[in-house]
Protein backbone atom coordinates (compact mmCIF):
# COMPACT_ATOMS: atom_id res chain seq x y z
CA UNK A 1 0.00 0.00 0.00
CA UNK A 2 3.07 2.29 0.12
CA UNK A 3 2.79 2.86 -3.61
CA UNK A 4 -0.80 3.92 -3.16
CA UNK A 5 0.18 6.38 -0.43
CA UNK A 6 2.98 7.77 -2.54
CA UNK A 7 0.31 8.55 -5.14
CA UNK A 8 -1.81 10.28 -2.49
CA UNK A 9 0.75 13.03 -1.97
CA UNK A 10 1.98 13.72 -5.50
CA UNK A 11 0.79 17.24 -6.22
CA UNK A 12 2.15 17.82 -9.71
CA UNK A 13 1.64 15.25 -12.46
CA UNK A 14 3.97 15.18 -15.45
CA UNK A 15 1.34 15.03 -18.12
CA UNK A 16 1.86 14.36 -21.80
CA UNK A 17 0.10 12.89 -24.78
CA UNK A 18 -3.35 13.56 -23.35
CA UNK A 19 -4.91 15.15 -26.39
CA UNK A 20 -5.73 11.91 -28.17
CA UNK A 21 -9.33 10.95 -28.76
CA UNK A 22 -10.71 8.27 -26.46
CA UNK A 23 -10.82 4.79 -27.87
CA UNK A 24 -14.40 3.56 -28.24
CA UNK A 25 -14.99 0.21 -26.58
CA UNK A 26 -14.84 -2.64 -29.06
CA UNK A 27 -17.43 -5.38 -29.34
CA UNK A 28 -15.83 -8.84 -29.52
CA UNK A 29 -16.71 -11.19 -32.35
CA UNK A 30 -19.24 -13.66 -31.00
CA UNK A 31 -22.06 -15.90 -32.10
CA UNK A 32 -24.04 -14.58 -29.15
CA UNK A 33 -26.95 -12.49 -30.51
CA UNK A 34 -26.17 -9.94 -27.78
CA UNK A 35 -22.38 -9.67 -27.65
CA UNK A 36 -20.87 -7.86 -24.69
CA UNK A 37 -19.16 -4.52 -25.18
CA UNK A 38 -15.53 -4.67 -24.08
CA UNK A 39 -14.23 -1.83 -21.92
CA UNK A 40 -11.06 -1.43 -19.89
CA UNK A 41 -10.65 -0.42 -16.26
CA UNK A 42 -7.13 0.36 -15.03
CA UNK A 43 -6.30 -0.06 -11.35
CA UNK A 44 -4.08 2.33 -9.43
CA UNK A 45 -2.14 -0.47 -7.72
CA UNK A 46 -2.20 -4.23 -7.28
CA UNK A 47 -5.63 -5.62 -6.31
CA UNK A 48 -6.60 -4.70 -2.76
CA UNK A 49 -9.71 -4.02 -0.71
CA UNK A 50 -10.26 -0.62 -2.31
CA UNK A 51 -11.04 -2.59 -5.47
CA UNK A 52 -13.25 -5.33 -4.04
CA UNK A 53 -16.51 -4.03 -5.49
CA UNK A 54 -15.01 -4.11 -8.98
CA UNK A 55 -14.04 -7.75 -8.75
CA UNK A 56 -17.39 -8.58 -7.18
CA UNK A 57 -19.17 -6.92 -10.11
CA UNK A 58 -17.10 -9.06 -12.46
CA UNK A 59 -17.43 -12.32 -10.50
CA UNK A 60 -21.16 -12.01 -9.75
CA UNK A 61 -22.02 -11.18 -13.36
CA UNK A 62 -23.14 -7.60 -12.76
CA UNK A 63 -20.99 -6.31 -15.62
CA UNK A 64 -22.26 -9.01 -17.96
CA UNK A 65 -25.85 -8.22 -16.96
CA UNK A 66 -25.11 -4.61 -17.94
CA UNK A 67 -23.90 -5.81 -21.35
CA UNK A 68 -20.23 -5.23 -20.58
CA UNK A 69 -17.07 -7.30 -20.71
CA UNK A 70 -14.87 -5.30 -18.32
CA UNK A 71 -11.15 -5.98 -18.59
CA UNK A 72 -9.56 -5.05 -15.24
CA UNK A 73 -5.95 -4.20 -15.98
CA UNK A 74 -2.90 -3.37 -13.87
CA UNK A 75 -1.18 0.05 -13.88
CA UNK A 76 1.06 0.65 -16.88
CA UNK A 77 4.68 1.78 -17.02
CA UNK A 78 3.82 3.85 -20.09
CA UNK A 79 1.99 6.50 -18.08
CA UNK A 80 -0.14 7.25 -15.05
CA UNK A 81 -3.73 6.09 -14.81
CA UNK A 82 -4.83 9.69 -15.25
CA UNK A 83 -2.75 10.16 -18.40
CA UNK A 84 -3.94 6.95 -19.97
CA UNK A 85 -7.61 7.53 -19.21
CA UNK A 86 -7.38 11.09 -20.54
CA UNK A 87 -5.76 9.78 -23.72
CA UNK A 88 -8.42 7.10 -24.18
CA UNK A 89 -6.00 4.24 -23.59
CA UNK A 90 -8.29 2.99 -20.83
CA UNK A 91 -12.00 3.73 -20.61
CA UNK A 92 -12.07 3.91 -16.81
CA UNK A 93 -9.56 4.05 -14.00
CA UNK A 94 -9.07 4.04 -10.25
CA UNK A 95 -7.53 7.32 -9.14
CA UNK A 96 -7.72 9.73 -6.19
CA UNK A 97 -9.14 13.18 -5.65
CA UNK A 98 -5.59 14.47 -5.29
CA UNK A 99 -4.60 13.28 -8.76
CA UNK A 100 -7.83 14.40 -10.40
CA UNK A 101 -7.47 17.87 -8.85
CA UNK A 102 -3.90 18.22 -10.08
CA UNK A 103 -4.84 16.90 -13.51
CA UNK A 104 -7.68 19.39 -13.83
CA UNK A 105 -5.34 22.21 -12.79
CA UNK A 106 -3.12 21.14 -15.68
CA UNK A 107 -6.06 21.11 -18.14
CA UNK A 108 -6.26 17.32 -18.36
CA UNK A 109 -9.91 16.43 -19.12
CA UNK A 110 -10.68 13.67 -16.65
CA UNK A 111 -13.35 13.61 -13.97
CA UNK A 112 -14.46 11.48 -11.04
CA UNK A 113 -17.57 9.32 -11.39
CA UNK A 114 -17.79 8.02 -7.83
CA UNK A 115 -16.08 8.04 -4.46
CA UNK A 116 -15.06 4.51 -3.52
CA UNK A 117 -14.65 5.61 0.10
CA UNK A 118 -16.57 8.47 1.67
CA UNK A 119 -13.81 9.59 4.03
CA UNK A 120 -10.03 9.72 4.00
CA UNK A 121 -8.77 6.71 5.93
CA UNK A 122 -5.08 7.65 5.79
CA UNK A 123 -2.98 9.36 8.41
CA UNK A 124 0.27 9.48 10.34
CA UNK A 125 1.13 6.31 12.23
CA UNK A 126 3.62 5.93 15.07
CA UNK A 127 4.35 3.29 17.71
CA UNK A 128 2.31 3.93 20.84
CA UNK A 129 5.56 3.97 22.81
CA UNK A 130 6.57 7.20 21.01
CA UNK A 131 3.52 9.05 22.43
CA UNK A 132 3.05 11.08 19.22
CA UNK A 133 -0.49 12.40 19.57
CA UNK A 134 -0.47 15.53 17.38
CA UNK A 135 1.73 17.38 14.89
CA UNK A 136 3.42 19.29 17.71
CA UNK A 137 4.85 15.96 18.84
CA UNK A 138 6.62 15.60 15.48
CA UNK A 139 9.37 17.88 16.79
CA UNK A 140 12.57 15.96 17.51
CA UNK A 141 11.33 12.88 15.68
CA UNK A 142 12.27 11.11 12.44
CA UNK A 143 9.69 10.83 9.67
CA UNK A 144 10.03 8.12 7.03
CA UNK A 145 8.57 8.92 3.64
CA UNK A 146 9.37 9.11 -0.06
CA UNK A 147 11.41 12.30 -0.21
CA UNK A 148 8.91 14.22 -2.31
CA UNK A 149 8.76 18.04 -2.07
CA UNK A 150 4.98 17.91 -1.87
CA UNK A 151 5.18 15.49 1.05
CA UNK A 152 7.40 17.93 2.91
CA UNK A 153 4.91 20.72 2.19
CA UNK A 154 1.96 18.78 3.58
CA UNK A 155 3.77 17.71 6.74
CA UNK A 156 5.05 21.26 7.22
CA UNK A 157 1.54 22.70 6.86
CA UNK A 158 0.19 20.32 9.50
CA UNK A 159 3.00 21.19 11.91
CA UNK A 160 2.52 24.91 11.39
CA UNK A 161 -1.13 24.56 12.34
CA UNK A 162 0.07 23.25 15.72
CA UNK A 163 2.70 26.03 15.98
CA UNK A 164 5.36 23.35 15.66
CA UNK A 165 8.83 23.89 14.17
CA UNK A 166 9.19 21.87 10.97
CA UNK A 167 12.98 22.25 11.08
CA UNK A 168 12.99 20.07 14.20
CA UNK A 169 11.56 17.09 12.30
CA UNK A 170 14.07 14.87 10.49
CA UNK A 171 12.71 13.76 7.12
CA UNK A 172 14.25 10.65 5.55
CA UNK A 173 13.39 8.64 2.47
CA UNK A 174 12.66 4.98 3.26
CA UNK A 175 11.70 4.12 -0.33
CA UNK A 176 9.96 0.76 -0.66
CA UNK A 177 11.01 -0.47 2.78
CA UNK A 178 8.38 -2.16 4.93
CA UNK A 179 6.79 0.76 6.79
CA UNK A 180 5.84 -1.26 9.85
CA UNK A 181 9.30 -2.78 10.14
CA UNK A 182 10.88 0.66 9.70
CA UNK A 183 8.78 1.94 12.61
CA UNK A 184 10.51 -0.59 14.85
CA UNK A 185 14.01 0.48 13.81
CA UNK A 186 14.74 3.64 11.83
CA UNK A 187 11.79 6.03 12.06
CA UNK A 188 9.26 7.36 14.55
CA UNK A 189 6.33 8.00 12.24
CA UNK A 190 5.12 7.54 8.67
CA UNK A 191 2.02 8.07 6.53
CA UNK A 192 -0.15 4.98 6.06
CA UNK A 193 -3.47 3.92 4.63
CA UNK A 194 -5.05 2.34 7.67
CA UNK A 195 -7.41 0.04 5.81
CA UNK A 196 -4.39 -1.94 4.64
CA UNK A 197 -1.18 -1.13 6.52
CA UNK A 198 -2.98 -0.34 9.77
CA UNK A 199 -4.85 -3.63 9.63
CA UNK A 200 -1.58 -5.39 8.83
CA UNK A 201 -0.13 -3.83 12.00
CA UNK A 202 -3.04 -5.23 13.99
CA UNK A 203 -2.35 -8.70 12.60
CA UNK A 204 1.31 -8.32 13.59
CA UNK A 205 0.26 -7.19 17.09
CA UNK A 206 2.06 -3.91 16.44
CA UNK A 207 0.18 -1.15 18.28
CA UNK A 208 0.05 2.26 16.66
CA UNK A 209 -1.13 5.77 17.39
CA UNK A 210 -2.93 7.36 14.45
CA UNK A 211 -3.31 11.01 13.53
CA UNK A 212 -6.04 10.90 10.92
CA UNK A 213 -5.81 13.51 8.17
CA UNK A 214 -9.57 14.01 8.23
CA UNK A 215 -9.32 15.03 11.90
CA UNK A 216 -6.41 17.42 11.36
CA UNK A 217 -8.15 19.62 8.78
CA UNK A 218 -11.60 19.26 7.14
CA UNK A 219 -9.97 20.02 3.78
CA UNK A 220 -7.95 16.81 4.07
CA UNK A 221 -11.03 14.62 4.32
CA UNK A 222 -10.98 14.15 0.56
CA UNK A 223 -12.18 11.26 -1.59
CA UNK A 224 -9.53 8.62 -1.99
CA UNK A 225 -9.82 6.54 -4.08
CA UNK A 226 -12.28 7.46 -6.86
CA UNK A 227 -13.36 6.04 -10.22
CA UNK A 228 -12.51 8.21 -13.22
CA UNK A 229 -13.17 8.54 -16.92
CA UNK A 230 -12.48 11.15 -19.58
CA UNK A 231 -14.71 14.04 -20.58
CA UNK A 232 -14.83 12.58 -24.09
CA UNK A 233 -16.28 9.35 -22.73
CA UNK A 234 -19.04 11.24 -20.89
CA UNK A 235 -19.90 13.08 -24.09
CA UNK A 236 -19.64 10.16 -26.53
CA UNK A 237 -20.92 7.20 -24.51
CA UNK A 238 -23.05 8.34 -21.57
CA UNK A 239 -25.28 5.25 -21.65
CA UNK A 240 -22.29 2.93 -21.52
CA UNK A 241 -21.07 4.81 -18.44
CA UNK A 242 -24.50 4.48 -16.82
CA UNK A 243 -24.46 0.73 -17.37
CA UNK A 244 -20.91 0.50 -16.03
CA UNK A 245 -21.73 2.51 -12.92
CA UNK A 246 -24.90 0.50 -12.28
CA UNK A 247 -22.81 -2.69 -12.18
CA UNK A 248 -20.04 -1.12 -10.09
CA UNK A 249 -22.59 0.21 -7.60
CA UNK A 250 -24.08 -3.26 -7.28
CA UNK A 251 -20.60 -4.65 -6.69
CA UNK A 252 -19.83 -2.26 -3.85
CA UNK A 253 -23.29 -2.66 -2.35
CA UNK A 254 -22.71 -6.42 -2.24
CA UNK A 255 -19.31 -5.80 -0.62
CA UNK A 256 -20.91 -3.57 2.00
CA UNK A 257 -23.51 -6.17 2.87
CA UNK A 258 -21.30 -9.26 2.50
CA UNK A 259 -17.73 -8.46 3.61
CA UNK A 260 -16.67 -12.07 4.19
CA UNK A 261 -17.97 -13.36 0.87
CA UNK A 262 -16.59 -10.38 -1.04
CA UNK A 263 -13.19 -10.88 0.60
CA UNK A 264 -13.05 -14.41 -0.80
CA UNK A 265 -13.80 -13.04 -4.28
CA UNK A 266 -10.89 -10.61 -3.96
CA UNK A 267 -8.60 -13.38 -2.66
CA UNK A 268 -9.41 -15.38 -5.78
CA UNK A 269 -8.33 -12.41 -7.91
CA UNK A 270 -5.28 -11.48 -5.82
CA UNK A 271 -3.55 -14.84 -5.23
CA UNK A 272 -0.24 -13.21 -4.24
CA UNK A 273 -1.79 -11.15 -1.45
CA UNK A 274 -2.06 -12.16 2.20
CA UNK A 275 -5.49 -13.81 2.48
CA UNK A 276 -5.81 -13.10 6.20
CA UNK A 277 -4.97 -9.46 5.59
CA UNK A 278 -7.63 -9.23 2.87
CA UNK A 279 -10.27 -10.76 5.14
CA UNK A 280 -9.45 -8.46 8.05
CA UNK A 281 -9.10 -5.40 5.83
CA UNK A 282 -12.43 -6.12 4.14
CA UNK A 283 -14.21 -6.42 7.47
CA UNK A 284 -12.83 -3.02 8.47
CA UNK A 285 -13.37 -1.31 5.12
CA UNK A 286 -16.78 -2.55 3.97
CA UNK A 287 -18.84 -0.26 6.26
CA UNK A 288 -16.63 2.66 5.22
CA UNK A 289 -17.41 2.43 1.50
CA UNK A 290 -20.69 4.30 1.97
CA UNK A 291 -20.29 5.37 5.60
CA UNK A 292 -22.65 8.27 6.35
CA UNK A 293 -23.56 9.03 2.73
CA UNK A 294 -27.09 8.59 1.39
CA UNK A 295 -25.75 6.45 -1.44
CA UNK A 296 -22.53 4.64 -2.31
CA UNK A 297 -20.30 6.73 -4.56
CA UNK A 298 -21.95 10.10 -3.99
CA UNK A 299 -19.63 13.14 -4.01
CA UNK A 300 -20.07 16.63 -2.58
CA UNK A 301 -18.97 19.91 -4.11
CA UNK A 302 -17.58 21.30 -0.85
CA UNK A 303 -15.20 18.33 -0.48
CA UNK A 304 -13.71 19.07 -3.91
CA UNK A 305 -13.67 22.83 -3.35
CA UNK A 306 -12.03 22.73 0.09
CA UNK A 307 -9.19 20.48 -0.95
CA UNK A 308 -8.37 22.44 -4.09
CA UNK A 309 -8.31 25.70 -2.12
CA UNK A 310 -6.08 24.07 0.50
CA UNK A 311 -3.57 23.17 -2.22
CA UNK A 312 -3.70 26.59 -3.88
CA UNK A 313 -3.14 28.39 -0.57
CA UNK A 314 0.05 26.36 -0.06
CA UNK A 315 1.33 26.72 -3.62
CA UNK A 316 0.82 23.02 -4.29
CA UNK A 317 -1.46 23.62 -7.27
CA UNK A 318 -0.66 25.80 -10.32
CA UNK A 319 -4.16 27.31 -10.36
CA UNK A 320 -7.60 26.92 -8.83
CA UNK A 321 -9.89 24.48 -10.59
CA UNK A 322 -13.61 24.63 -11.30
CA UNK A 323 -14.45 21.90 -8.81
CA UNK A 324 -17.93 21.36 -10.28
CA UNK A 325 -16.29 20.01 -13.44
CA UNK A 326 -13.91 17.69 -11.59
CA UNK A 327 -16.63 15.23 -10.62
CA UNK A 328 -20.19 14.17 -11.39
CA UNK A 329 -22.89 12.18 -9.64
CA UNK A 330 -24.97 11.98 -12.80
CA UNK A 331 -23.99 8.43 -13.73
CA UNK A 332 -24.78 6.84 -10.38
CA UNK A 333 -27.99 4.81 -10.20
CA UNK A 334 -30.87 7.17 -9.41
CA UNK A 335 -28.28 9.91 -9.80
CA UNK A 336 -28.24 12.85 -7.46
CA UNK A 337 -27.62 16.18 -9.08
CA UNK A 338 -24.29 17.82 -8.24
CA UNK A 339 -24.65 20.37 -5.46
Amino acid sequence: MKKLLALLIISILILSGCGASPTAPASPTSTDPKPLTTVTLMLDWTPNTNHTGLFVAQEKGYFAKAGLDVQIIQPSSSGSVEQLVAAGKSNFGVSHQEQVTTARANDVPILSLAAILQHNTSGFASPTSKNILNAKDFEGKTYGGWGLPSEDAIVKALMQKENADFSKLKMINIGEADQLMSLTKDIDLTWIFYGWTGIEAELRKQTLNMIWLKDVDPALDFYTPVLITSEKMTEAQPELIRHFMQAVSEGYQYSIQNPLESAEILIKNAPEANADLIRSSQTWLSPRYQADAAQWGIQKADVWERYAKWLVERNLLPKMIDSTKAYTNDFLPKAHSSK
